[in-house]
């Protein structure tokens, strides 16, 4: 997967840029607020996925202009490919001047993995983040399992619906019966594709990881599971006259977490930010991997304001060690990129972008 060409008009504070960029490493470089996140958004939308930022639609058309419309030019396994999404009241999206139903019809045309400071989160914060990780992770290369997750989560609200109701109305013992029966069905699914997920995410984290910090530190990563195997049901069955206080599925793979851990400690409890930051990425980069493995080619990889935090040598092999799969890297600080052995530097100043 390749970007060729880039071409913005009116894309937030992009009100007319195009560039060209190599088959490696894309610096993007310029002070803050100048427009090196938009730039790398709108690469991301082009997934068919929704703005890393959490932004609504209505903020990416520029606040002086009526529409915009950005042209991407990409190869996948050596076939061209020409994508364009226009903005104005809505936003509209066409693959070979073919309009699709909606931008979404993009997913898993063009592929990327994108890493921003939000993605700390994935450390720093609780573990309904991770497992959200797990599932847009997991999702992305096996379409079907976006269903099972919806039909699970249906179940364990009719489930909590029911609990809350059961004190007005004991016969619906037999309704939470049914929606346990289908909690269990469907959630032992989801652990199965899950472990099996990050098993193979599991072989490429380490390796990356241990390259970040020259060597100084190892990582581990453990799925901790509320329930194994064939037990879900049961633990479902025990836990019922509790969750009848509280009126909530206390059991399932919507209670699961992955513990990261560095040198055997807890990375979110014992972690530095540039170790919390170099986990995430590394998540990120385990994951670009894990694409490749599954789908036969890396998919783009966008890194936004990744070197913040991160001492020379981490950023030395973030610079120089992503090889034979094309990078876009965001950065303010001219230093951060003066390692960069081979690849391209834009500069963005004020929604212009000039190759250096």
């Amino acid at each position: 997967m390749q970007v060729n060409k880039l071409y913005c008009k009116n894309f937030r504070n992009l009100t007319e840029i195009e560039i060209t960029p190599c088959s490696g490493m894309n610096v993007i470089c310029g002070e803050n607020a100048q427009g090196k996140t938009n730039l790398i958004e709108a690469i991301w939308l082009f997934t068919g996925a929704k703005s890393f930022r959490n932004s609504k639609d209505s903020a990416f058309l520029n606040l002086d202009s009526q529409k915009g419309v950005n042209i991407l030019s990409f190869e996948d396994n050596g076939t061209e490919y020409t994508a364009k999404m226009e903005f104005s009241d809505k936003r509209c999206a066409f693959l070979n001047e073919k309009a699709l139903k909606s931008p979404s019809g993009l997913a898993g045309k063009f592929n990327a993995i994108v890493f921003s400071p939000i993605d700390l989160s994935l450390v720093t914060e609780g573990p309904s983040v991770r497992r959200r990780f797990l599932d847009l992770a997991v999702g992305q290369l096996y379409p079907n399992y976006i269903s099972l997750l919806r039909d699970y989560n249906k179940a364990v609200m009719q489930r909590n619906q029911s609990l809350k109701e059961y004190k007005y109305d004991s016969s619906l013992s037999i309704m939470l019966d049914i929606f346990e029966e289908e909690i269990a069905n469907k959630g032992e699914k989801i652990i199965k594709t899950r472990l099996r997920y990050l098993d193979i995410l599991k072989n490429f984290i380490p390796d990356i990881y241990y390259g970040i910090s020259s060597g100084r530190e190892f990582i581990s990563a453990e799925y901790l599971c509320s329930s194994k195997g064939d037990e879900l049901k049961q633990k479902l069955l025990i836990s019922r006259k509790e969750d009848m206080f509280t009126c909530v599925t206390s059991v399932g793979p919507h209670r699961d977490d992955i513990d990261f851990k560095i040198n055997e400690l807890s990375a979110r409890n014992y972690g530095s930010q540039g170790q919390k930051r170099s986990i995430a990425l590394s998540v990120k980069l385990a994951q670009a991997q894990v694409i490749k493995q599954v789908a036969g080619e890396y998919p783009v990889c966008l890194l936004d304001d990744v070197m913040s935090e991160l001492d020379p040598k981490r950023q030395e092999y973030i610079l120089n060690h992503i090889r034979n799969w094309q990078c876009f890297l965001s950065c303010c600080d001219p230093s951060n990129f003066t390692s960069l052995k081979k690849g391209k530097v834009f500069e963005v100043i004020g929604g212009s972008v000039t190759e250096r």
